[in-house]
C-alpha cells in the first residue's frame, strides 16, 4: 500500500493565478498549469536562494520531494514560455503554513547597538571585511559600554543566501547598525527592510576603531550595496 503524500507547506496563496502571453485571444492558446507548491518552490529557490535542504525543510518535505517538485515547476514555466502558453496556477497538495515568525518582524532594533563583522570575538580583532560569511559580529551597546559575541559558522557553511540569513541574525541582536567591509545587493536589501544602517568600506581596523569612528560621527551610511 503506498504512502499517503505528505502536505506541502507554502508560506501564502498566490497573489495571481492566472498569467497569458499579451495581446493573444485566450481561445487561441494553449495552458500549462503550475502547482501552488511548485510557485513556492519556486519563490524558495530562484528567488530566496535557499539551498534544497532549507526549502525542503520549509515545505516540509523530503530534499528529494522538493528536488521533483521543483523540476516540474520549472518545466511548467519553460513549457508557457517558450510556447507561448498561458500558466494557470492553482491546485496540488499543499497548505499555508502558520505565519509564527510574524512577530519576530516587529522586532525593535537601536541605533545605540552596534554590529561588527568581526574575524574574533574581540574589540582588538580585525574587522571580517565580508558580511554575509565573516566569522562572526561582535556586538557593543554603547548605553552601557556591554559587548557579546554572535557566532556566524551557520551561515559560513551556506551554498547560498548567507548574507540574508545573517541579516537576520543582526536583526534578532537588536542591531540598528552594521559595520563591516563589504555587503551585496540581496544583504543589503534584507537589512534595509530590517531598518538597519550600514556602514562600508572599514575593513583594516580593529572593531574598537570602527566602533569609535561611528561614535565620532566619521562613519556615513550606505544606500546602497558596494559588491
Amino acid at each position: 500500500m503506498p504512502r499517503p503524500r505528505l502536505c506541502r507547506k507554502v508560506s501564502a496563496t498566490p497573489k495571481s493565478t492566472y498569467f497569458k502571453p499579451r495581446g493573444v485571444p485566450l481561445g487561441d492558446l494553449g495552458e500549462t498549469r503550475l502547482s501552488v507548491e511548485g510557485l513556492e518552490a519556486l519563490k524558495l529557490s530562484d528567488l530566496e536562494s535557499l539551498t534544497t535542504s532549507e526549502a525542503a525543510q520549509r515545505m516540509g518535505v523530503s530534499r528529494h520531494t522538493f528536488g521533483r517538485i521543483l523540476a516540474e515547476a520549472r518545466r511548467a514555466v519553460a513549457d508557457a514560455l517558450v510556447n507561448a502558453q498561458a500558466l494557470r496556477i492553482e491546485g496540488g497538495e499543499y497548505a499555508v503554513a502558520e505565519q509564527s515568525r510574524a512577530p519576530e518582524r516587529q522586532r525593535t532594533v537601536s541605533m545605540n547597538i552596534v554590529a561588527v563583522s568581526a574575524e574574533g570575538p574581540m574589540l582588538t580583532d580585525t574587522v571580517d571585511s565580508r558580511f554575509g560569511r565573516a566569522a562572526g559580529f561582535v556586538v557593543v551597546d554603547l548605553d552601557t559600554t556591554d559587548t557579546r559575541y554572535i557566532d556566524n559558522g551557520q551561515s559560513q557553511a551556506m551554498a547560498h543566501g548567507a548574507g540574508i540569513q545573517t541579516a537576520e541574525r543582526i536583526a534578532d541582536a537588536g542591531a540598528g547598525v552594521l559595520l563591516t567591509g563589504i555587503v551585496g545587493p540581496k544583504a543589503f536589501r534584507a537589512l534595509e527592510a530590517a531598518g538597519i544602517k550600514v556602514g562600508l568600506n572599514l575593513e583594516g581596523l580593529t572593531v574598537g576603531e570602527a566602533v569609535e569612528r561611528y561614535k565620532s560621527g566619521r562613519v556615513p551610511f550606505a544606500d546602497g550595496p558596494n559588491k
